[in-house]
């Protein structure tokens, strides 16, 4: 099915382009209600956001690396189309793992006390600067790939 963004990209990769630049925003908004003192608000915005983006993940983006980058790696690495897709892939894994880390630390009480962290405004602001900088990434990746 042809996209609609009006590069060579089909329709998932448009449509979740569109929708990673939505929670893009969303984790701003969200940010903002953190620092209005709305913490029940901050936090279902940013589990939401992180549970769809592991829905993305599993259905879109991992299958379209699993079949189109992984088997041509690690011999095409030094090629743009290549190399792109990896950084923003293990980026995004990365900013995944630790947005996983920081709900069940601050919605939950599966993790032991040592393995809590004390500074949460920090690890917080890593997070949401991660999550951008892997957006900024799949926009590239998506140029590259569709655009470009």
């Amino acid at each position: 099915m042809e996209g609609f963004l009006g590069s060579h990209a089909g329709f998932g990769s448009d449509l979740n382009l569109t929708i990673q630049i939505a929670m893009g925003v969303a984790l701003i908004s969200g940010a903002f209600l953190a620092r209005a003192k709305r913490f029940a608000a901050h936090g279902i915005c940013q589990t939401v956001v992180l549970v769809l983006n592991l829905v993305l993940i599993c259905f879109l983006m991992w299958p379209s690396f699993h079949s189109h980058v992984l088997p041509r790696l690690p011999k095409r690495l030094g090629k743009r189309f290549y190399a792109v897709a990896t950084i923003h892939g293990f980026l995004g894994v990365l900013a995944e793992i630790l947005g996983l880390y920081i709900v069940l630390v601050a919605g939950t009480n599966v993790l032991p006390k040592s393995w809590r962290f004390k500074r949460w405004k920090l690890w917080m602001r890593v997070e949401l600067a991660l999550w951008w900088f892997v957006l900024m990434m799949g926009a590239l990746t998506y140029w590259v790939w569709y655009a470009g």
